[in-house]
């Protein structure tokens, strides 16, 4: 015994036990226990103040929808705010705090919000927070914030980690309770792959709670040996601390499983949590269901809860609140938790509303009768009782269990937006209209709730879900168990009571959802919005049924009628952790390191972030100190011989089928129909706002095949844009894409001696002279002896050049082995920032260009927008506000001054015009100091800028106190004619 309240039995360890705070004071439990049943076990009610009015709180369930008993767990960086202390599970050490309340639990200044209650009634804050609008932000923002949340952060990085991972069944089964252990068991013994997920961290769901035998054995003892059988089996994967939050599509489901929770702390290598991706061809969903509460005047004292938690745990965790109870029921369920406590020897006794209540012996049942009201501010300690004949009694209890009928755990079914239907034989609703699919109710969530029923309705989802997949199901032997008939008469509410909580973690009462059906929310989800009722963290699983019948009562209408609110994902609340995995600090984004990357870091490079790539920015010397030296080294001897740089970044997407050509003909606003068979063209392509998006290349390697190469930075919009377009615009097209831009390793190869180093790679077969493969020009050849390779003469530098690409896996090898072959050209490698300066010097648009603004008139490329075919964006490219006759237009800038600078961000006036917006005429996108040129260089958009060429304008920065002239040139500083390109 380690508490005052610490019953004989139980499914808990006494073996083990287990020494655990909570706000600071030392208590002790076992092993198996919950911090709920350890705390109640040892004469603590008191877990928790309400969110609003801060109204002292203990535990209402059992299980995961539980509103109340909400706490902090762990301390420093491992502290983890808002659990719900009824699935926490007890470790050795456990420091658990109370929360939302201040200076401590039992004296909380807050709770004078609970003396001015008829101040804060439902929509206050609307009402109230609308006047003097200047009052919102210096006023009524600050106080709100401050007064609102829950629990506390401790603002440290969490030194945990998380994971993601996806699994693959035949059936998916949802809830380790009979229908649960039923399904896959008879799934499992027909060879089936089946993964069964349970939230608890014991397997058997309600038969751990429950005294019933099955068969010559305890529900909780056939639970755990048919666990065990599961467990042994290879198909079989048993997933207990692991809730399925939700039903996606494709038969897919979210699983969040606790792996090192129920542990001070992970153990070496392993995560907190995992979420899993479950991939299942069937689910039976056996979530079991949550049981309701009846409301009525100050139902909401620690120590009221409902019948079946008090009956959890008296029977599995050998807890109770008080040795002296009550239940409140209007069903037989109630009178099941009276003698199980009897049994224990706590005093019960059973307020039942049916004037026909069973007649009982071991304990004392009041029939026809209500609880009106009860007492004790941090504790329950009195019940008021009006009988059938009106007259009042008082019971002395510290416990009230609390039953008014059981709801089916629905919430996975609708999850797709489909609605429940209402059972009136069981008074709640159950799964209906549009499920999941391939997804079937079974037990207790399918408003099965005897456990006979639970047993045969899982074999028979199982048997159904077989026969679906083609697979001869085994019918195995069923435990023989109770099947007592439902036996429930509707009572939501005791009628006059007024302060009777209906979501008691948000604290909206029943004349809450009254007044807002005054105030005309007559929609159950204006009455959620309004009211908040449902929006606690409990997703209003213990009281969203009260408020229905309330409201239906109002409005004269059923409750049908009246409808239920959307269920969504995740069930129960989520860390945003396991959403996140490893995707956090360096991890955030995975870092993709391109194919050179090793031998890049055996020549000291030093690497940039480009999107989610580390590229090689520049290739330092021994004696070179400053980065300009390294890239104006790279750029000269590129242009003078030949250099190398790894471009396997630029997005690469394959598009293959009947209907390539013409696909690329609706994605590219120039004409791609007629592109003959090993040539490359240049394409341009627009947002449906005639905005350019990306530019690229599409090379044709046969009738059906193409490949588009986007920038680094687009790859993966442009390649989602495609799909929309394949999938959404054009779904007959005969067109298939596929990313390849981590499958190919790619290298440019720029400069004079470009030709001659890659004969030297190319096999002899592949003529590689002017005339044998011109520019723009592509194939599929070989190098090094046979290794397949592709072959692009194109150019980004403005040089003769040409992209060469290899299978990934060969890439390290293929640089090595150019370079190798390079050195008696002096050849160079060079990176982002070479291929910068080379690519402004030449005049190409590329990031800064393509910065969502700009079009192909602003371009320079507005004759690329063909007029003889239809394209996406082609038509509002047109509008009268893209084409102005002043538009912008892409061009040069040079410094008059050679030692002046052009930035990159400055602005260009007119000489003689005010520094203003008004007067702007454009600015510069890229700049950089050009060694070809001698000089700093820019180029950007200046209005009517392609008939300005030889003004000189005004560059300015009043930011940074710039001021200096430059004059208006061709933005293709090196080579304006393409000369060395096509030589």
């Amino acid at each position: 015994m380690t508490g005052p309240n610490r019953l004989n039995g139980g499914l808990i360890d006494r073996s083990k036990p287990l020494n655990f705070t909570f706000d600071g004071r030392r208590y002790q439990g076992f092993a198996g226990d919950t911090l709920a049943s350890a705390l109640l076990a040892n004469d603590v009610r008191l877990m928790g103040r309400s969110f609003k009015y801060h109204r002292p709180r203990g535990p209402m369930s059992a299980g995961s929808e539980e509103p109340n008993a909400i706490v902090e767990l762990r301390e420093g960086a491992r502290k983890e705010p808002n659990t719900r202390a009824t699935t926490a599970e007890l470790f050795d050490g456990l420091s658990a705090n109370s929360q939302n309340r201040w200076p401590s639990l039992k004296w909380d200044v807050m709770a004078v919000n609970d003396r001015l209650s008829n101040f804060f009634a439902a929509g206050f804050y609307y009402k109230t927070f609308m006047w003097p609008a200047a009052f919102w932000e210096k006023v009524y923002e600050p106080i709100i914030r401050k007064a609102a949340g829950l629990g506390t952060l401790s603002h440290a990085p969490d030194p945990d980690s998380y994971d993601k991972g996806f699994l693959h069944c035949d059936l998916l089964v949802i809830g380790a309770g009979p229908a649960g252990l039923a399904a896959a068991l008879t799934a499992a013994q027909s060879g089936a792959q089946v993964i069964l997920a349970d939230e608890d961290f014991l397997p058997g769901g309600r038969l751990n709670a429950e005294t019933f035998a099955l068969g010559d054995q305890s529900g909780a003892a056939w639970a755990a040996e048919t666990a065990a059988a599961l467990q042994a089996m290879p198909n079989v994967r048993l997933m207990t601390r692991s809730t399925v939050i939700g039903a996606f599509d494709h038969g897919i489901y979210g699983v969040v499983e606790r792996v090192s929770d129920h542990l001070p702390q992970p153990l070496p290598g392993k995560p907190r949590q995992i979420l899993w991706r479950v991939y299942s061809r069937r689910a039976i969903l056996a979530a079991g269901a949550t049981e309701r509460p009846i409301v009525f005047e100050n139902n909401d004292r620690p120590g009221i809860m409902l019948a079946s938690a008090l009956r959890s745990y008296a029977n599995r965790w050998a807890a109770t609140p008080a040795r002296a109870v009550a239940v409140f029921t209007n069903n037989d369920d109630g009178h099941r938790t009276a003698q199980d406590l009897s049994a224990q020897g706590v005093s019960a006794v059973v307020i039942d509303t049916r004037a026909d209540a069973p007649e009982t012996t071991g304990y004392e049942t009041i029939p026809g009768a209500t609880v009106t009201n009860t007492q004790g501010r941090l504790g329950l300690t009195t019940v008021e009782v009006t009988l059938a004949t009106g007259t009042t009694r008082t019971l002395s209890v510290g416990g009230l269990g609390v039953s008014g009928g059981w709801n089916p755990n629905v919430h996975l079914t609708c999850h797709q937006r489909g609605r429940p239907v209402w059972d009136q034989a069981i008074a709640a609703f159950v799964p209906g209209g549009t499920l999941p699919v391939g997804l079937t109710p079974a037990g207790a969530a399918q408003g099965v709730f005897s456990t006979h029923g639970a047993l045969a309705s899982g074999q028979a989802a199982a048997q159904q879900a077989l026969s679906d997949l083609g697979i001869t199901a085994k019918s195995a032997a069923l435990p023989q168990a109770e099947d007592a008939p439902v036996n429930v008469t509707p009572f939501w509410h005791v009628k006059g009571a007024k302060r009777a909580w209906v979501d008691q973690q948000n604290d909206v009462t029943a004349k809450d959802v009254k007044l807002a059906h005054q105030e005309n929310f007559v929609s159950v989800e204006h009455l959620k919005r309004y009211t908040t009722l449902g929006m606690a963290t409990d997703q209003g699983k213990t009281s969203n049924m009260a408020g229905l019948a309330i409201m239906a009562e109002v409005a004269g209408k059923s409750i049908p009628e009246v409808g239920t609110t959307m269920f969504r994902p995740p069930y129960t609340p989520t860390a945003m952790g396991a959403f996140a995995g490893r995707s956090r600090d360096k991890d955030f984004r995975p870092t993709r390191k391109t194919p050179s990357h090793v031998w890049a870091e055996e020549q000291g490079a030093v690497f940039v972030e480009v999107g989610m790539w580390l590229r090689a920015q520049w290739f330092p010397r021994p004696g070179e100190t400053h980065w300009r030296q390294s890239v104006d080294r790279e750029v000269t001897q590129t242009r003078k011989s030949v250099g190398i740089c790894d471009v396997t970044t630029l997005g690469k997407i394959d598009v293959q089928g009947a209907d390539a050509a013409e696909f690329l003909n609706k994605v590219y606003c120039n004409a791609f129909a007629k592109l003959a068979v090993g040539r490359t063209r240049y394409g341009l392509m627009l947002r449906e706002d005639g905005i350019a998006m990306d530019d690229g290349t599409a090379a044709r390697l046969a009738e059906d095949h193409f490949v588009v190469t986007t920038t680094t930075a687009n790859a993966v919009p442009v390649y989602r844009h495609m799909e929309f377009v394949r999938q959404c615009l054009f779904p007959d097209m005969d067109v298939q894409l596929i990313s390849t831009t981590e499958a190919w390793a790619q290298f440019a190869v720029a400069g004079p001696n470009a030709r001659k180093l890659l004969q030297k790679i190319v096999d002899p077969a592949h003529d590689l002279s002017n005339e044998g493969f011109p520019f723009m020009a592509c194939a599929e050849i070989t190098v090094c002896g046979g290794l397949r390779a592709r072959l692009f003469r194109i150019s980004f530098s403005g040089e003769l050049a040409y992209e060469i690409a290899v299978p990934t896996r060969y890439g390290d090898a293929l640089i090595r082995r150019m370079m190798q072959a390079g050195a008696e050209f002096d050849v160079v490698a060079y990176g982002t920032e070479a291929l910068g300066v080379m690519r402004i010097e030449k005049g190409h648009a590329a990031g800064n260009e393509l910065n969502g603004t700009t079009t192909a008139l602003n371009l320079g490329m507005g004759r690329m927008v063909s007029k003889k075919k239809d394209a996406i964006g082609s038509t509002l490219s047109e509008r009268e506000g893209l084409n102005e006759a002043d538009a912008l237009k892409l061009v040069g800038f040079r410094p008059v001054n050679p030692q002046d600078k052009v930035p990159a961000g400055s602005h260009l006036m007119t000489r003689g015009d005010p520094v203003d917006a008004a007067h702007d005429q454009g600015y510069v996108t890229s700049a950089c100091y050009s060694p070809s040129l001698g000089c700093h260089i820019g180029i950007g958009f200046l209005k009517s800028g392609d008939s300005r060429k030889g003004e000189i304008v005004r560059l300015v920065s009043p930011l940074t106190g710039l001021d200096h002239e430059v004059e208006v040139v061709s933005a293709h500083f090196v080579d304006p004619e393409g000369e060395r390109l096509r030589a």
